[in-house]
């Protein structure tokens, strides 16, 4: 996916780091990543550690995580199970009469065509589940290969917080289910779904790897079609776009990043935290190493990054092609 502060690129990054810091072998070590977002860190850890915690606060992120995390034992009927949602009959249902021209008259998120076999997926993975077809495993498996599916024919410039007037070419292709594979693992991994700063009191371990939001951008009204999607709830959208009632993070307000921040740090029960930001967030680089440093040694690496961009189809001007990705590290005492 074509996520706002995805470590998809930062991948080798983070783990040569990580790997020199901690020294040794993993596979012995609990990794917990907090802010998990489409789970691409934790998937790294996934097969190196004995252990991966992931949590998010966004609901879309959850599914994705139970699945590429969660799942790893592997679903023998997975590929029967996507051959007979694809086959499936289109189906005038939520996301067709709110996010499709033809349904609301207005918003176009998905071609009206998409839009209903979206709805028909939707409908039957959950009626499956409820009849006992499917277990938790293959719940979230499918799920998630809606989820990623979806957003590839999505009419938007990348993220949900508008859709394009006209139908881009993307979105004109017709959905295709694609099976969100996982690795398989023989170890047992936890997800969540629950505010970071609650969670961190309940769980330990030995690497704690935080990507919190760096700016005022919430993910809740970015991402907002894809916790529709993922909870398939009755609720009236609001506005042009369609909007649900979102999750608003304390780490995309200035008021409240360096309270929330601190309040973590302290609670972290690991031993070694290591934190993604860049040089355009909330916080400042000195900020973020006297919190830190209170609670033990501190250091910092940097690398030059590309920046997230939404697609060219979005009329937008960068200041700079480049941003600088800092890895704050902290061995806590």
């Amino acid at each position: 996916m074509n996520y706002i502060g995805s470590k998809n690129k930062l991948n080798s990054f983070i783990q040569k780091n990580i790997e020199t810091v901690v020294s040794g072998n993993l596979s012995d070590k609990v990794f917990c990543d907090l802010f998990a977002g489409t789970g691409i860190v934790g998937r790294n850890f996934k097969s190196r550690v004995k252990k991966v915690i992931s949590n998010d606060l966004e609901y879309y992120s959850f599914i994705l995580n139970k699945n590429y995390i969660g799942n790893h034992i592997a679903l023998e009927d997975q590929e029967s199970l996507i051959q007979e949602l694809e086959t499936l009959s289109p189906v005038k249902g939520f996301v067709y009469k709110n996010y499709c021209i033809a349904g609301h008259g207005d918003r176009q998120y998905f071609s009206n065509e998409n839009g209903q076999k979206i709805d028909a997926i939707r409908i039957a993975i959950e009626e499956w589940k409820k009849s006992g077809k499917i277990d938790e495993s293959r719940y979230f498996f499918l799920l998630a290969s809606l989820l990623e599916s979806a957003d590839k024919i999505a009419n938007t410039a990348s993220v949900y917080g508008a859709y394009l007037k006209k139908l881009k070419k993307s979105a004109q292709k017709p959905l295709t289910l694609q099976a969100a594979n996982f690795d398989i693992n023989e170890n047992h991994h936890e997800v969540y779904n629950l505010d970071s700063n609650q969670l961190i009191d309940d769980v330990q371990g030995d690497i704690l790897y935080l990507d919190p939001p760096y700016n005022a951008r919430q993910y809740g009204a970015n991402y907002h079609l894809l916790n529709t999607i993922a909870l398939y709830d009755d609720f009236t959208p609001k506005g042009k776009t369609g909007l649900r009632n979102y999750n608003k993070s304390q780490y995309c307000s200035k008021a409240q990043v360096y309270k929330a921040f601190e309040d973590l740090i302290r609670k972290a029960q690991f031993q070694y935290i290591f934190l993604s930001y860049n040089n355009e967030g909330l916080m400042t680089l000195e900020d973020i190493e006297n919190i830190m440093s209170k609670y033990g040694s501190y250091h910092l690496s940097s690398t030059n990054y590309q920046r997230f961009k939404a697609d060219k189809t979005e009329n937008r001007i960068h200041k700079a092609n480049k941003t600088v990705e800092y890895l704050h590290i902290l061995e806590k005492v």
